[in-house]
């Protein structure tokens, strides 16, 4: 079934609280992690939370930076995604995520299980999914193997008692930790291993800097045990850079790990090229990379022939093609 990207989001204490016992809402991330999930939010096509966070929190669900906001409407966006409610009986009409910034985003109210509910925002044009709570749609998402990204913001502090951040048995994979501001982010991958590198591919090609007429693209180099040896995206450090020379640019040439790498895109490498002399297929053949998975193929207004995947195939690389998370990767190229 085709459904939206989903990135959890939350922010808990030390010993995994999400709030306390108290009646008063307890705000656990710092200014700084607010910020960043602002960002986040700025990047998706809808927010859900339950009923039971419209209830006890009054929450808004709106992009807060006006930057931010502007730079949506740049894209042909709207000021703030889409606004969803997973409900479980009567809410109070007067909620702020209804009654409050209906000029910046819409707002719905739906049934059902994560995945129906996936389902019917997939067919409303939703690609990228924030789940921002509480503990019960967390925990129900998880449960029912939604959830692609799970971002958990950690603050210093314990908190002895009140709702619980709780999953269902699996796996998730690490791909970044690092501080902001007082709290810690701890940000996970879930899926095969194809699956997470080639979504964070995807999520890279989102930080490209903004061209009417070139491919945002991401990039990330993996090594057989796992470890990440660069990452990269179009328009990084020039206006002509493509992502996977972008990255390969940051790894030793003589690595020994090369030969047994694994180069994940977001767009086909390209077989030919105006704007420099050397292609990405070509580049990637150079770092004796061996293996290439790829989300979506170039369209074929761009394209040469033999193509960039022809041409590393030919070179006896193994193409790997994951069109399950081609419109994660067209998603910054609704211009093209």
């Amino acid at each position: 079934m085709k459904r939206p990207h989903v990135l959890a989001s939350a922010a808990v204490s030390i010993d995994g609280f999400l709030d306390d016992d108290t009646p008063v809402r307890l705000v656990l991330s710092g200014p700084a992690d607010l910020d960043r999930v602002d960002a986040e939010r700025a990047g998706v096509d809808a927010i859900l939370v339950g009923a039971g966070t419209v209830r006890a929190d009054d929450p808004r669900l709106l992009v807060r930076s006006p930057q931010r906001r502007a730079d949506r409407v740049a894209r042909g966006l709207g000021p703030s995604p889409l606004r969803v409610v997973l409900a479980a009986g009567a809410l109070d009409p007067h909620a702020r995520v209804f009654a409050e910034g209906r000029e910046l985003a819409d707002t719905v109210v739906l049934h059902g299980t994560p995945d129906e509910v996936l389902g019917r925002l997939a067919e409303h044009g939703v690609v990228r999914l924030m789940v921002e709570g509480g503990a019960a749609v967390h925990r129900d998402f998880l449960a029912a193997g939604a959830v692609d990204e799970l971002q958990l913001a950690v603050a210093p502090r314990l908190v002895g008692a009140g709702p619980r951040f709780t999953g269902a048995p699996g796996h998730a994979h690490l791909v970044e930790t690092r501080r902001v501001g007082g709290d810690v982010l701890l940000r996970y991958r879930l899926g095969d291993a194809d699956e997470r590198w080639l979504a964070e591919a995807c999520t890279l090609a989102e930080r490209c800097p903004p061209s009417p007429s070139a491919f945002s693209v991401g990039c990330v180099v993996v090594a057989d045990d796992g470890t990440v040896l660069a990452t990269g995206y179009s328009r990084r450090d020039h206006v002509l850079d493509h992502a996977e020379e972008a990255a390969l640019r940051d790894v030793d040439a003589g690595d020994p790990r090369l030969p047994g790498a694994t180069i994940y895109t977001s767009l086909e490498p390209c077989g030919q090229r105006a704007s420099r002399p050397v292609t990405c297929a070509q580049h990637i053949l150079d770092a004796g990379i061996g293996r290439v998975v790829m989300a979506w193929r170039e369209p074929p207004t761009f394209v040469g022939v033999p193509s960039g995947a022809a041409r590393l195939a030919d070179a006896g690389v193994t193409v790997v093609e994951r069109p399950e998370l081609t419109d994660l990767a067209r998603r910054p190229n609704r211009h093209r």
